[in-house]
């Protein structure tokens, strides 16, 4: 498309600038977290790319522009529907940023829908059976190093209570609250605050790690992080999230239960482990709800519907006989 004569003096820095301020004032009301505002400007970005390389301006793109997009990124890509959807949904702000400041009139992205997604919602659901999580938890040794206590608070919160990694990235110790005599982490999610409630077993498992970290001659105060990196080089740090997948992940491997036939394990497959064995265990649907911090019920019910594929599949109640 060429460009009209009120929008030669639009540049592609007068729209980023437009989407900037979305990002600053916006997102998340005001309040995104860095990984969010990151991830808006890496898929604008990409776009922003794929316009130079074919020598489109931004500002003068049309639908069937953002729709040649679409094809790249399924064809040319290999991305995934979930992927395609979430990056045109990027786009399609990016634009509403610059029609809201008066930069375009019409939003080229209005109505492009990403493809379909053709898998089974409770297929992307991994997670590892109850004596498999007793068998990672037991590869953890039990030295008394620091960063062995760590590892088995870490692993054993995940497994237990289910939280993302992100969350516990950003945790730091003024987030352990207590009530009673029961203790707790305040984790942060995607759009809400809640309570992890630990059990007495995990409580006793954060105190001797924090303990640990002071007699390491560290001064742990409220603004600390929660977790902390082990090591030479980020020794003490902020543990990252890709930390955490690694910490995960070596454990996993140590056990050969990364990789199985028809399943791969994941850090966040630790977060399915516990909705689906909480469910299995006679947890109620809103319980589970909760403590995984689902803003859907149906969510969770995804979960129970694992849980039950096998164990009430109706081609049980047949009775034939195959012998």
């Amino acid at each position: 498309m060429t460009l009209q004569p009120d929008q030669l003096t639009i540049t592609t820095a007068n729209l980023l600038e437009a989407f900037a301020d979305f990002l600053d004032i916006d997102v998340a009301a005001g309040d995104a977290a860095a990984d969010t505002v990151n991830t808006y400007r890496r898929q604008v970005q990409q776009f922003v790319n794929w316009c130079d390389r074919i020598n489109l301006h931004p500002a003068a793109v049309t639908k069937d522009d953002i729709k040649r997009y679409r094809r790249w990124m399924v064809d040319t890509k290999k991305f995934k529907p979930a992927t395609v959807s979430l990056k045109l949904s990027v786009v399609k702000r990016f634009y509403q940023a610059a029609v809201e400041k008066g930069l375009i009139t019409i939003n080229p992205a209005l109505g492009v829908k990403p493809p379909r997604e053709k898998l089974d919602p409770a297929a992307r659901i991994t997670y590892l059976e109850k004596p498999e999580v007793e068998k990672l938890l037991a590869a953890i040794v039990n030295d008394g190093s620091l960063k062995a206590k760590r590892d088995k608070l870490l692993l054993a919160i995940m497994i237990l209570e289910g939280p993302r990694s992100i969350e516990l990235h950003r945790a730091n110790v003024s987030d352990v609250v207590k009530q009673g005599g029961n203790l707790g982490i305040r984790v942060e999610g995607k759009r809400n605050i809640r309570i992890v409630p630990l059990t007495p077993d995990l409580a006793e498992l954060l105190m001797a790690y924090l303990e640990a970290r002071a007699e390491n001659g560290e001064v742990v105060k409220p603004s600390s992080p929660l977790f902390i990196a082990v090591g030479n080089r980020a020794g003490g740090k902020r543990i990252s999230r890709r930390g955490i997948r690694l910490v995960v992940d070596s454990y996993l491997e140590q056990t050969n239960l990364k990789q199985t036939p028809g399943r791969t394990i994941s850090a966040h497959s630790l977060r399915h482990t516990a909705g689906t064995l909480a469910l299995r265990s006679g947890a109620e649907l809103r319980q589970v709800q909760d403590l995984l911090g689902h803003a859907d019920p149906r969510t969770t019910c995804i979960y129970a519907h694992v849980a039950d594929r096998w164990e009430n599949n109706p081609a049980l109640k047949l009775g034939i006989n195959l012998s």
